[in-house]
């Protein structure tokens, strides 16, 4: 698949993957920013995309951030219209500043196909063996 990438700031990074086989891009942050602890912030990655039709991006965390330090993104889904700058949103839930440099990996991007559906509204669901079951149905483990 072709996705195409324009810079949009000066000393942008396109999105890459450290292994062939990796699922996600990497983002990476185009500013510094400091975040304390419980504090939130919109990271510019400088780079905006055209995803073909049928795709959209969704942005997720980079593991070794969210469990190292906290750093959580708040998610994201870029849809294949969208041509604006690509932002991440960060919340720090650990105990300590945590600071982004320019350059540095931010989150993770996975291209994903989306599927259109009908939706058809009716009175009653058809019954399934999990029901209306929700969290902790299936018990502690």
């Amino acid at each position: 698949m072709r996705v195409l990438v324009q810079k949009v700031r000066e000393g942008a990074r396109l999105p890459s993957r450290a292994h062939e086989d990796d699922a996600g891009y990497d983002l990476y942050a185009c500013a510094r920013t400091v975040l304390a602890p419980g504090s939130r912030a919109s990271i510019a990655t400088g780079i905006a995309l055209a995803l073909p039709e049928g795709y959209a991006a969704l942005v997720w965390d980079k593991s070794g951030l969210s469990h190292r330090h906290g750093l959580k993104t708040l998610g994201g889904v870029i849809d294949a219209g969208y041509r604006g700058e690509i932002c991440v949103g960060v919340v720090n839930l650990g105990e300590a500043p945590y600071t982004v440099e320019k350059g540095d990996k931010i989150a993770q991007l996975l291209l994903q196909k989306v599927e259109s559906a009908e939706w058809e509204e009716v009175a009653a669901l058809p019954e399934s063996a999990r029901g209306a079951r929700g969290f902790g149905s299936t018990g502690k483990r």
